[in-house]
């Protein structure tokens, strides 16, 4: 018996709870892929896998309805894998535990991914739904859109007819997305020299009980980044003592405002009180100018056994990483000039770890104008050439232009208008969505994107409302019956 069964649409939840059960964080969707592909070989639907594990199913229309243009439906199958702080959960492996609490569901200790199964959930359901009447849905089911859209980018469409297009990777109900930034990833590779005196003492610092999130919505909302906060850390210990780097890890994703962050030193014995000292220290100011909901922020430190870590940084190497680390731009860096409230330009440090080719910072960088996200590109790349560091660009994808003239936009608006009695807000966003990607592999593309309420996406928090998925669901058969 599954832990959603009862809920409506039945045939929703039924295909969701399915999706949960299958490991499918990004970069790691062969599984999940191999699932959808038989899912429509069992209903004898056309489907193509490539090599990537994107998969595209094609129901063709109902007798009474194959005239009529077709309508492409759009999702991403990959989730990003986040896990409360001191979880065991492995999600390489291990399935969702879902729980139902009220109007919402969450997954014990880890992510939902509502963002996107519950799309990819809608999907199955229409193509499996025996008794509806529809035209012919194309649906374009994608992997690894969380780590730079590599799916979209390579997937070939060529069979496809229809140049009306639902993307169903919305977080917001009865908010119609019709325009989205582009994205690039950034990697800088800062060098450093292993020292070849004694260690000393080994401390760890660590950040933790930061609410973290989506590094495209939540970027303006004064969330702490948990890697950035660690620096800043670690610069005013060095300043008060001798310290050098030995571990520093922090971020599980790119695209996601990291929660922790913690680092190793090591330093000389009679400098261990002062650490203590600097770091409580730190944790004030730092409580200080975060917003009321990022207050629980915890800076710790604590000594470690000798010789739990040996592989030790030079002072030198330390603080330049440092110092470089922190003179890298981070957050909102600029405003819509067209559009209130509306981030332009934003960098997220999602990842750093300390590798054997030096520390190592990952980026998301986010645009709607490319000029400006090339602009912030070099800006990274001098800043981190100082340093002597190595800096590797990576998986462009483009934004997605708003179109004044959308005939499914206008569909769409005037049935919501019919249904709820109000308009839905028309928005753009600075999360990016792969409609720019694939309309520029269907010339004429007409897109909307649509969703059910999610709260807290790419967090441990992660929710999403049982109410909205149904009225979603109800609205998604109005556009297409």
């Amino acid at each position: 018996m599954g832990v959603l069964d009862g809920l409506q649409p039945e045939n929703v939840f039924q295909y969701f709870e399915e999706l949960c059960r299958i490991p499918h964080g990004s970069g790691n969707v062969k599984q999940i892929s191999d699932h959808l592909k038989k899912f429509a070989e069992e209903r004898a639907l056309f489907c193509e896998q490539d090599a990537l594990g994107n998969v595209v199913i094609i129901r063709e229309a109902s007798p009474e309805r194959e005239q009529e243009e077709p309508y492409i439906l759009q999702a991403h199958m990959d989730m990003v894998a986040v896990t409360a702080q001191g979880s065991q959960v492995d999600m390489k492996k291990e399935p969702l535990k879902l729980r139902v609490e009220g109007d919402k569901i969450y997954a014990e200790e880890t992510s939902l991914g509502g963002d996107d199964g519950i799309g990819v959930a809608y999907c199955l359901a229409l193509l499996d739904a025996k008794d509806l009447s529809l035209p012919r849905l194309e649906v374009i089911l994608t992997v690894d859109e969380e780590t730079g859209m590599e799916g979209a980018t390579e997937i070939d469409l060529s069979m496809l007819r229809g140049k009306r297009m639902i993307n169903l990777d919305q977080e917001e109900e009865g908010i119609f997305i019709t325009s989205c930034a582009g994205g690039i990833k950034v990697d800088v590779t800062i060098p450093m020299e292993q020292d070849t005196e004694s260690a000393g003492k080994f401390v760890e610092i660590k950040i933790t009980g930061l609410l973290g999130g989506h590094s495209g919505i939540e970027i303006d909302k004064g969330r702490g980044n948990a890697n950035c906060l660690l620096g800043q850390v670690l610069r005013t210990v060095g300043e008060r003592c001798r310290v050098r780097l030995v571990g520093m890890n922090g971020g599980m994703a790119d695209n996601a405002i990291p929660r922790e962050a913690s680092a190793i030193l090591a330093v000389e014995a009679a400098d261990l009180p002062v650490v203590e000292t600097v770091v409580k220290e730190q944790e004030e100011k730092i409580r200080e100018q975060m917003t009321v909901e990022e207050k629980q922020v915890q800076v710790v430190c604590r000594q470690l056994a000798e010789g739990e870590n040996s592989a030790v940084m030079t002072e030198e190497s330390t603080k330049k990483a440092i110092a470089c680390l922190l003179e890298l731009p981070g957050g909102v860096v600029a405003m819509s000039k067209d559009v209130e409230g509306l981030v332009e330009t934003s960098l997220n440090l999602g990842i750093l770890a300390l590798e054997e080719e030096g520390l190592h910072l990952q980026y998301a960088v986010r645009s709607s104008v490319d000029q400006e996200k090339e602009s912030l590109c070099r800006q990274m790349s001098d800043i981190a050439g100082k340093s002597g560091a190595a800096v590797s660009v990576k998986n462009p994808y483009p934004g997605w232009a708003y179109r004044k003239d959308s005939p499914l936009r206008e569909k769409m608006v005037q049935i919501y208008e019919d249904m709820y009695g109000k308009p839905p807000v028309l928005q753009a966003i600075h999360a990016g969505l792969e409609c720019g990607i694939l309309a520029g592999k269907i010339p004429g593309l007409d897109c909307v994107s649509i969703g059910p309420d999610l709260f807290d996406v790419h967090t441990a928090q992660e929710s999403m409302s049982i109410a909205s998925v149904k009225r979603v669901w109800e609205y998604l058969l109005a556009v297409l019956t």
